[in-house]
């Protein structure tokens, strides 16, 4: 039976909580997101060297951390080949978590968010427990049910080293009575997860590349593969949704500017999928070149094309024009 996803209301994901306000993945981060109305939160997940699974955009965190200035920690700055790409710094999994938590978060993009910096080094590196643990004393409150929509961030490779992500993503999951969705770009960990749990699962599909469980199994297949109908329904069999990236939607001519929206919604929704668009924020830098200065414009765009969700940096800007989206139908 398809589901009639076109007159549920759209879901406010705030993408590594309100990171256009604060460092992401922190939990003044998703703190705020929640205060200004998100619907969910969303923590990308990696883990410690002794199995604890932390809140961080990658495994390699001299970008997110002050781990730079940490001279304890100068012996452990390494190279390591992550997912196909050659990456030099220092890794999640070569801390315990007391070393990480002697860490604090820095902004990622402070060039483009410099109002972000001015919290450098006043954050720690949060535990999905501890994320956990703020939703639930958050949730319930004024009559709102806030949820968390964690990521699965490298699964194979936390696999090949004996640090699979998800036997303790399921264990800190259980028991729970929090909305969730589990998101990965991988295929192949998700198809594992819809054995082992009933939880929501998202197939995360970019708009170039290849899963890199693809790469490892000699799969030629690539995303775009992903979207055909026969593509959409084979995830239909262990995802209940795909997050897309937004250039799917709604595709960019060569100077930026949107052309006419694809058939992906419909197909998808036609095979029982939800669709969760990837990733709204308020800089012109990311904004598509006719909508430069006006980001609430490219909202009502997405929302009237009938996106299931949005992934933004900017929750409260999200949460209003949902507000008006709806008032207007």
């Amino acid at each position: 039976m398809i589901q009639n996803f076109r007159y549920q209301p759209p879901i406010i994901i705030a993408h590594r909580g309100a990171s256009g306000y604060r460092p992401e993945h922190t939990l003044a981060s998703y703190e705020l997101a929640i205060d200004l109305g998100a619907d969910y939160i969303e923590p990308d997940l990696v883990m410690t060297k002794d199995g604890i699974l932390i809140a961080r955009h990658e495994n390699e965190i001299s970008e997110t951390t002050d781990i730079v200035d940490h001279a304890e920690f100068a012996y452990l700055r390494t190279t390591k080949i992550i997912d196909g790409e050659i990456k030099t710094g220092w890794f999640t999994e070569d801390l315990t978590i007391a070393e990480i938590k002697t860490l604090r978060a820095k902004e990622r993009i402070s060039q483009i968010r410099p109002q972000n910096a001015v919290y450098n080094g006043m954050f720690t590196i949060p535990t999905f427990t501890e994320i956990i643990d703020l939703v639930k004393d958050k949730s319930g409150k004024n009559g709102r049910n806030i949820g968390i929509y964690p990521e699965t961030k490298h699964p194979s490779y936390f696999q090949e080293i004996g640090l699979p992500l998800e036997a303790a993503l399921l264990l800190n999951l259980q028991d729970i009575d929090l909305p969730i969705f589990i998101q990965s770009f991988a295929v192949s960990n998700l198809k594992e997860l819809s054995q082992k749990t009933d939880l929501p699962l998202v197939q995360l599909i970019n708009d170039i590349g290849k899963p890199y469980d693809f790469v490892i199994d000699h799969d030629l297949r690539t995303y775009r593969d992903l979207l055909t109908p026969k593509g959409l329904k084979e995830i239909a069999e262990y995802a209940q949704a795909i997050g897309v990236h937004k250039n799917l939607l709604i595709p960019r001519d060569i100077t930026g500017k949107l052309l006419s929206p694809t058939s992906l919604i419909i197909d998808a929704q036609a095979a029982n999928l939800q669709v969760h668009a990837w990733t709204f924020r308020n800089e012109d830098f990311f904004l598509p070149l006719d909508l430069q200065g006006s980001p609430e414009k490219e909202y009502e765009i997405f929302f009237s094309l009938g996106v299931n969700g949005v992934f933004t940096d900017y929750p409260d800007i999200a949460v209003k024009q949902k507000c008006c989206y709806l008032n207007q139908k």
